[in-house]
Order: structure tokens, then C-alpha cells, then sequence
């Protein structure tokens, strides 16, 4: 399936409703906590658990 873009309160309903991981794309720590969103985790923490999110869950990768 192609990426596909959606807008910010689309989202934050996918998020809070459990359907989807939020993640922010930032490389950097600094970056990740100065943009760093509700609910969100880090670039590093997705690819530390990159292989246990389930194929069929929604990812919605993000940057300031």
C-alpha cells in the first residue's frame, strides 16, 4: 500500500482511537522532544520495535 497524507485531526482520531502509532521522524533526540507530540514516540523507539507492531496497524510518521 502507497503512503498515503492525511491531515492532523484525521490523525489524532486514528491515534486516540488505538488504530494507528504515531512516530517522529526526526533522527535527533533534541528534535524528537522539541516537536514531539501527544502520544508520539521517538524515531529510535519505532525501530527498536519496529519487528512487534503488527503488520495490519496504522503508522503515521510526522515532522515539524
Amino acid at each position: 500500500m502507497a503512503a498515503q497524507r492525511i491531515g492532523p485531526q484525521e490523525a489524532k482520531q486514528h491515534v486516540e482511537s488505538g488504530d494507528a502509532l504515531l512516530v517522529c521522524a526526526y533522527d535527533s533526540d533534541e528534535k524528537f522532544q522539541k516537536n514531539r507530540l501527544e502520544g508520539a514516540i521517538s524515531l529510535d523507539d519505532f525501530r527498536s520495535q519496529a519487528d512487534s507492531v503488527p503488520k495490519d496497524r496504522e503508522i503515521i510518521f510526522y515532522c515539524a
